[in-house]
């Protein structure tokens, strides 16, 4: 690459390079800083790689502005926006001071934090940052200090497959993306601190995830217990829960089953019932609540006891436990099942049925937990030889081991109603197990043949022998006194029961955490670290392959593996399993509050201040997961008083998805001849063939071929995709439209929670909006394509109709703003600029105030022109303009005022106002209240609609 540049002579230049992606599309710019701190000069530089002899040609620089890109753009984006990001860095803009202001109020904005993956952004992901962005700048320039930092969730399996495929070390490889994330993201001019930036494999952060762990471990919430796990024969190594898929790892395609292993747990269930109560404080969409709750599943019933007989009726010394949320119905049962993992599985199994059950049992652990529970699926088991005994009936009934119980939820074991239950009823029609109802519906309305689920009246539930009878009751009250019963005669208990499990806090895998956990070598003792060993570093190795032998790579690393207890001095090793990639974000919003903190988590008085999250806005993929980890660990470090809120997200928005373009699809028969997709014939029978966009019309609801209407076409959008080929990288869009378009877009199309999809024309439109904004503000440019400096606005008073349109405007975008309908907000500043578009002149009092409103949104062009308008200082922290309600309504006149006979200025008052308002307004008026100032009134003269006179005794007013 040769760089051509033309400089008055001996002018000496300090040249940054500011663009570290090079592309034909996006020339390469250099950055002149020591010309100007605030108009750097900007030089384009050659990418042929012919020297050219240095005469220049279509890609050699000019100095200054590029006259041919300027010639080619709508306006020049691609030379303002450089110059302000730079700007915005060198004079760290958006940074919020250690030490703050506490007596201001605070508003604390977050994203989820992005893995930085090697793809880099493509345009769906800045959805939520933009919309984040504008109401950090909006807060700012409302008077809030505010708190926007950025940081990385860098610790996970995406880079270590990576490093194991390539032989490229993770930190490498996460060093690069994280690059070349935050390039991608000043290039779009969002407003973050970058003095606050963290990354979870940063080890002054992970030494607090540690001491995280080890408050956890000293609460009793953290243990190690033998747990099913998803282990791969073939790749040696234990799998988590999205690396398999139908049964089989995602990476080779090879079995999985599941085996026990003993594992890190944390009791995430000790927090079940907090976790439920205190989502009803939270400002977060519904349908997040309902998951959280559905997720953590809490139920009341009854744990009920079944003594276990062997197939001649003697008892084997053993009870089975069940739970279940209809105590109700037990006189219906008639069967029990058993997870194949059950833990008494070997005590209730006959010996004439052990081949079977554990032939089954090997099937059954090679599926996922979803394939099993699946509602869809057939329902398969097999018998253990053994029963149980109905202690409500006194019956003798069989015990199955079947795969859709789970071991892991309840006790492991169920007592099967098959008249009141879908997949009871399923499986005992397949073994031809009795179906005894028990419970009679309040209305004649059920189908007969089919289980009844619902509410009604206890039937056939009476046996007199033990005192039992809850015939006629409702099931409501036939449960209450089956507890009761249960109770009294020591056959169960009333028990609350979840589907949350506790969290499995451990991967076999190299790229993690390390656990501050040693075992001592004589005993084999765990040990937990004393808190100034932190941080545990992660040792360097060379082969991060799974060892095979289901030990974590971290187990190569003999040297590091091998300590001493800092404690006692006996010979101990390392636990060489990691954390899992959720550790980092389980906390991390906390440690953007204070940083550079070496003795603290954070801070006290800082977490107090900026606690909790005000806005935290993300996918709705994370709603579970993220959010019930995060918030229980929040709520451990409240209970020791690390914190000083109950949860750490106050507000959740999650964003829609944006989309690929719209997919064109129409249907040809086996001639060769199109065929409406509306037809009755079976699409299996056609041919697909894609249609482009030039080729379709829109009639209606409908797309048609444009040239031949009767022809109806499948439009639908796909989400983005490498395999599509449907992605749209936003340094492509930046380079054609520039950061502002590509923010003002995503804004502009459609609600922020909405899914969408992306349009070029759609982009296009927009951009055509700021070129207009730019041109009305600035002027045309010149023959050469430049622009002149400055702008075209003039110093007189605006007339009604202007501050009208302006305030309007004001109280429009405000609004939206607010209300996170930014879509509308761009509307009103659109109808703003067409208004604008009719007047003979601009006053500055009224375009001030609507690049202000416009900063937000485009922060780039708004600077821009702030600049050009005269201003020394960036507008991040002007007040945002506020509208006056005289200019919001129509029935407003102008009224003149005078001081002394002289008029001074006009207000805008309502038709019918007062003398009295009028003079209220008049005073309030920044133009007049400097005459009023101090001076004594001697009399006012007030022709309503035509004009206020205020009369001073002083002999002359001020000029």
């Amino acid at each position: 690459m040769h760089q051509h540049c033309k400089r008055p002579a001996g002018l000496a230049m300090e040249v940054q390079l500011l663009h570290s992606t090079i592309s034909p599309s996006r020339p390469l710019y250099f950055v002149a800083t020591r010309l100007t701190p605030r108009r750097p000069v900007f030089v384009r530089c050659c990418l042929s790689s012919a020297d050219n002899g240095g005469r220049g040609g279509e890609n050699s620089g000019t100095y200054g502005t590029p006259q041919a890109a300027q010639q080619r753009k709508a306006y020049p984006f691609d030379e303002i926006e450089p110059r302000w990001q730079l700007y915005w860095e060198e004079n760290r803009t958006f940074r919020t001071p250690d030490e703050v202001d506490m007596s201001k109020p605070k508003c604390y904005i977050l994203d989820m934090f992005p893995y930085p993956s090697g793809a880099g952004l493509h345009v769906g992901h800045p959805l939520g940052y933009t919309a984040t962005d504008i109401l950090s700048r909006y807060k700012r320039m409302k008077g809030f200090n505010v708190l926007h930092p950025m940081g990385w969730d860098a610790f996970g399996l995406p880079a270590e497959q990576y490093a194991i495929e390539t032989g490229t070390h993770p930190k490498v490889t996460t060093m690069h993306n994280i690059r070349r994330f935050r390039s991608q993201l000043k290039s779009l001019g969002f407003s973050y601190d970058w003095d606050r930036e963290i990354s979870t494999t940063e080890p002054k952060y992970y030494k607090w995830t540690q001491w995280i762990f080890l408050q956890l471990l000293k609460k009793g919430l953290a243990y190690q217990a033998e747990v099913p796990v998803n282990w791969c024969p073939a790749l040696g190594t234990v799998l988590a829960n999205e690396e398999v898929i139908n049964g089989v790892s995602e990476r080779g395609s090879h079995p999985v089953i599941r085996k026990p292993m003993r594992q890190w747990m944390l009791k995430i269930t000790a927090y079940a019932d907090r976790l439920l109560e205190d989502l009803e404080e939270l400002e977060w969409p519904e349908s997040i609540k309902e998951m959280q709750r559905n997720w953590i599943g809490r139920s009341e019933g009854a744990e009920v006891e079944f003594g276990i007989l062997d197939s001649d009726g003697s008892e084997l010394g053993v009870k089975l436990s069940v739970y279940t949320t209809r105590p109700d119905t037990i006189f219906g049962v008639t069967y029990l099942v058993a997870a194949p993992e059950h833990s008494l599985l070997y005590s209730i199994i006959s010996k004439e049925q052990l081949k079977h059950v554990e032939k089954y049992s090997e099937l059954a652990a090679r599926k996922s937990e979803l394939e099993r529970t699946e509602l869809q699926k057939k329902k398969t088991g097999v018998f253990s030889g053994s029963y149980a005994k109905n202690p409500a009936t006194g019956a003798l009934i069989p015990i199955w081991i079947a795969d859709y119980v789970l071991g892991s939820y309840g006790t492991g074991a169920i007592m099967a109603v098959p008249a009141h239950d879908f997949r009871d009823h399923e499986f005992a029609l397949k073994y031809q197990i009795p179906i005894i109802k028990v419970v009679k519906p309040f209305e004649a309305s059920h189908v007969l043949d089919e289980p009844y689920t619902g509410d009604g009246f206890a039937i056939n539930s009476s046996n007199q022998l033990i005192n039992l009878d809850i015939n006629g009751l409702s099931c409501k009250e036939a449960a209450s006194k089956v507890i009761n019963w249960l109770e009294s005669s020591s056959h169960g208990k009333k028990k609350v029961n979840y589907k949350l499990r506790d969290w499995l806090f451990a991967r076999q895998r190299y790229w993690g955490e390390p656990f501050p956990i040693i075992f001592l070598d004589d005993t084999g003792e765990i040990v937990p670290l004393p808190e100034n060993e932190l941080p545990v570093t992660l040792p360097e190795l060379d082969d991060f392959t799974p060892t095979g032998t289901g030990e974590p790579p971290l187990t190569r690393a003999t040297s590091w593996v091998k300590t001493i207890d800092p404690i006692s001095h006996r010979p101990a090793r390392r636990e060489t399993n990691t954390m899992p990639q959720w550790a980092g974000s389980c906390w991390y919003y906390l440690r953007f509050m204070d940083p550079n903190n070496s003795t603290a988590l954070v801070e006290k008085s800082k977490e107090r201040y900026w606690g909790p999250v005000d806005i935290y806005v993300g996918g709705a993929e994370h709603s579970v997961l993220h959010l019930l980890y995060a918030r229980f660990w929040h709520k451990v470090l409240y209970d020791i008083g690390v914190v000083s809120t109950k949860e750490p997200f106050h507000c959740l928005i999650n964003q829609g998805l944006i989309l690929g373009q719209i997919e064109y699809t129409a249907y040809k028969d086996k001639d060769g001849k199109f065929v409406s997709a509306d037809s009755d014939c079976n699409p299996s029978d056609h041919i697909q063939e894609n249609i482009s966009a030039e080729k379709v019309a829109k009639v209606g609801d409908f797309h048609v071929l444009k040239d031949n209407p009767n022809i109806r076409l499948i439009a639908r959008a796909y989400k983005m995709s490498k395999s599509r080929g449907n992605v749209i990288n936003p340094d492509d869009v930046i380079s054609e439209y520039g950061a502002d378009s590509l923010r003002l877009y995503e804004m502009f199309m459609g609600p922020l929670r909405d899914s969408k999809s992306w349009s070029t024309g759609g982009i296009e439109g927009v951009h055509r909006f700021l070129a207009r904004t730019w041109r009305l503000i600035v002027g045309s440019p010149l023959p050469t394509g430049l622009y002149k400096d400055g702008t075209v606005v003039t110093n007189d008073e605006p007339t009604v109709d202007q501050f009208q349109s302006l305030h309007r405007c004001i109280a429009k975008v405000s609004e939206e703003i607010q209300g996170t309908r930014f879509n509308t907000g761009i509307s009103a500043m659109m109808e703003f600029i067409n208004a604008a578009y009719k007047w003979d002149r601009y006053p500055k009092s009224v375009i001030e105030p609507f690049v202000l409103l416009l900063s937000p949104y485009a922060p780039h062009m708004a600077e821009e022109l702030w600049s050009r308008l005269g201003h020394s200082k960036s507008l991040a922290y002007e007040h945002f303009p506020v509208a006056r309600t005289e200019y919001l309504s129509d029935s407003k006149i102008v009224l003149p005022v005078q001081i002394n006979g002289k008029t001074r200025a006009t207000i805008m008052v309502d038709e019918t106002c007062s003398e009295d308002e009028a003079f209220r307004l008049a005073s309030s008026d920044e133009k007049l209240s400097k005459f009023l100032l101090g001076k004594t009134i001697k009399k006012r003269i007030y022709v309503p609609r035509r004009i206020l006179n205020v009369i001073l005794e002083t002999q002359k007013a001020r000029s």
